[in-house]
């Protein structure tokens, strides 16, 4: 029996239509329908790209028929983050104000996707301007986790992940200062990639073309899939200089091979907080996984560990509080208003205080960096809990400081500019639960190695049928 293309991964189905067992007409026309079907369920497609899809699946059926030299996701679909400019789509960043929004360009990162043969076929949710760790968007509505729709499927890249978990798309676009890759891969049980800063070029028209030294330090944009095989391709195709990001660098993507055994250090129950039982048991079975793959697998603590999530707040929320003037009109009332709970758990800081941060980190980076000449990657949760209901990070500021809890462990890569991948490690209660594998600089091929090990041995949970009930 012929498998259905929304089963299937990016790789594959790239496979299949040079094979010419597939064409890239019946691929789009199967996630058209697939979207159509289970998407009034989610709410994590925003706009769908059929007309552009179906010209560009003829484009790419044509060039099979001619003989042309393909890339490496020749015909194959992707969907992209309403943060990420696409040219003649609006880049909305999930609220009203940014609706008509329309860039006359694509970011480096979907210009790079095009080029190797895939195809935008939707753009996906967010939380209004990304600023939230749940997929609630006051222009969009609110993105239902697909394995219960009562949960959060994270974010701010939930729309992505929902939309990769229920077949919707097998590849997607989405961007990272404090976990919003991998926050909503462990939600929805896929894989993303967060890349060393400066891997992967970013650049933006709307809003602004240059954001403050946080984002410039802490942003980056990665792939989202099902299988770490498709995130490695994806890293391969977007990773590199471009001339729209200054700071973007040719580093290699293959580093040099570890002395003996891949070493991990494992971090089942992170200091700064519980870890529910569930998840600390997911890492503990994903380490034994690594073990039996071959890896040398010992419990540590990287250095500061506790004190990476006080300063990233205190470093982000510095910079955010001079931009209230304009974020305030644009956001919804409940994403400013968890803003505004997020700003009263960090002190107010002067330029002395601030100065003071960046010199931390400094010496935190080298206290790591010395970490990993003992250890080559580090395997933790993503979050200490589950999904949490829709609306309980808003209740009241104790659940704001538990959702700064709960994301600690995503924290260090993005103030420290290191890479880490997510893979599903388990289902609880019949929630995913994802972990971490987060590597030193530029070791992204150590990431996903692990991250595959894992992957092989216990198994990709999805695409599933959303659950409705």
């Amino acid at each position: 029996m012929r498998e259905e293309p929304w089963r299937l991964s990016a790789l594959e189905l790239a496979r299949r239509i040079a094979a010419r067992e597939l064409t890239s007409a019946e691929v789009v026309e199967a996630l058209l329908e697939r979207i159509a079907r289970v998407n009034p369920h989610l709410n994590a497609v925003t706009l769908v790209l059929a007309d552009e899809a179906r010209a560009g699946a003829r484009a790419a059926d044509r060039a099979v028929d001619a003989g042309a030299r393909l890339g490496p996701f020749h015909g194959v679909p992707f969907t992209i983050k309403e943060n990420v400019d696409v040219a003649g789509s609006p880049t909305t960043m999930g609220v009203r104000a940014l609706a008509e929004a329309i860039p006359a360009i694509d970011a480096p990162v979907v210009e790079r996707l095009r080029a190797a043969g895939a195809i935008p076929i939707a753009r996906t949710n967010l939380p209004d301007m990304g600023l939230r760790v749940h997929t609630s968007s006051s222009l969009r509505g609110v993105t239902r986790n697909p394995w219960h729709p009562g949960r959060t499927a994270g974010g701010s890249s939930g729309g992505e992940a929902a939309a990769l978990a229920t077949g919707m798309t097998p590849l997607g676009l989405g961007n990272d200062i404090g976990g919003s890759l991998r926050n909503p891969a462990h939600c929805c049980g896929v894989a993303s990639l967060k890349p060393t800063t400066g891997r992967v070029p970013w650049a933006a028209v709307v809003p602004a073309e240059d954001g403050p030294p946080s984002q410039q330090l802490m942003h980056v944009e990665g792939p989202m899939a099902r299988s770490v095989a498709d995130l490695r391709a994806a890293l391969a195709v977007l990773a590199g200089p471009h001339p729209r990001d200054p700071f973007a660098v040719p580093a290699p993507l293959v580093g040099p091979r570890p002395a003996e055994r891949l070493r991990v250090a494992v971090l089942a129950e992170p200091p700064g907080g519980s870890t529910a039982p569930e998840i600390a048991a997911g890492v503990d079975r994903a380490a034994r996984a690594l073990a039996a793959a071959g890896c040398e697998v010992a419990a540590a603590t990287p250095p500061h560990f506790d004190r990476i999530p006080e300063i990233w707040g205190a470093w982000l929320m510095s910079e955010l509080r001079t931009m209230m003037p304009m974020l305030g009109p644009v956001m919804g009332e409940e994403a400013l208003g968890f803003l505004q709970a997020v700003d009263r758990q960090f002190p107010a800081m002067d330029l002395g205080a601030l100065n003071g941060v960046l010199i931390e980190r400094h010496a935190i980076a080298r206290a790591w960096s010395q970490f990993f000449t003992e250890h080559d990657v580090i395997l933790s949760p993503v979050w200490t809990t589950p999904p949490f209901e829709h609306g309980w990070d808003t209740a009241c500021d104790e659940n704001v400081a538990e959702v700064l809890t709960t994301i600690r462990c995503v924290l260090p890569a993005n103030f420290l500019g290191l890479p880490a991948a997510v893979v599903p490690a388990a289902l609880a209660d019949g929630l995913p639960v994802g972990v971490q594998l987060l590597g030193n600089r530029f070791r992204e091929d150590l990431c996903l190695e692990a991250a595959e090990a894992i992957e092989r041995a216990l198994g990709v949970l999805t695409p599933i049928d959303p659950v409705t009930d």
